[in-house]
């Protein structure tokens, strides 16, 4: 089985894009958008949580909605006294989906300055 192709963010932030930019040539980047408001079915609890994740993961985005949508209403499902533990199994593995525990967080590189290239300290 082949190997699954490195999407262009993560080579550029690993550097294996400016290694190897003939890779990377012929790829698109989708376009992305923010996270939004959470959906209108979610229970207050639920919201709450969406609203916290939105705060805590800036880099999340509308494509991610399905997720954090899942992970928000796990996350809601907690509260109950009699919550199955797979429950919190299922919560731990979306939020290392989505970047959110101290191991998957590492692998996330956040910057809000857009004007920074970290490919500018090797080329300049």
């Amino acid at each position: 089985m082949a190997r699954q192709r490195t999407p262009t963010a993560i080579a550029r932030l690993t550097g294996e894009l400016a290694k190897r930019p003939e890779r990377y040539q012929d790829r698109a980047e989708p376009p992305t958008s923010d996270l939004g408001a959470p959906p209108a079915d979610l229970s207050p609890a639920a919201v709450a949580v969406w609203m916290d994740l939105a705060d805590e993961m800036p880099w999340l985005s509308g494509g991610d909605k399905w997720i954090v949508g899942l992970t928000a209403r796990l996350s809601a499902l907690t509260q109950a006294p009699d919550c199955p533990i797979g429950v919190y199994a299922q919560l731990r593995l979306c939020l290392a989906s989505m970047g959110g525990t101290p191991a998957d967080r590492s692998k996330v590189q956040w910057d809000d300055d857009e004007s920074y290239d970290p490919l500018d300290e090797f080329l300049n």
